[in-house]
């Protein structure tokens, strides 16, 4: 998987989500984007995106509970980084993608790779 957030802005193409004020701390959010589940968490004012998919069995991600920055896949444990994607607990061995996210005016953007 491709950790976009270490992608460059100029190629990607931020899609608008939602306003900034839809999404308080604490809160996450389901979204498609380009055919892509996607959750973007706002975790103490912090936005992250990431895909809404396991890496062990295609799971929903995002459903987990989240314990500091790490979401724990409901189904069988694996646990990522929701900043950086990276696998931090078995049965999980394959990272997930994450998106940059950018509040413009008021909109919360994701960013996703230009085509």
């Amino acid at each position: 998987m491709f950790n976009y957030t270490k992608y460059d802005d100029t190629k990607a193409e931020f899609i608008d989500i939602c306003p900034a004020n839809d999404l308080p701390p604490g809160e996450r959010l389901f979204v498609e984007v380009d055919g892509k589940p996607i959750v973007l968490f706002n975790l103490a004012g912090q936005l992250f995106a990431i895909g809404d998919v396991c890496t062990h069995d295609n799971g929903p991600l995002g459903d987990g509970e989240v314990e500091a920055h790490e979401v724990v896949c409901p189904r069988h444990g694996g646990r990522f980084d929701i900043r950086t994607g990276k696998t931090r607990g078995l049965p999980a061995v394959v990272d997930i993608p994450v998106y940059p996210v950018r509040v413009r005016e008021v909109m919360i953007e994701i960013g996703i790779p230009k085509k």
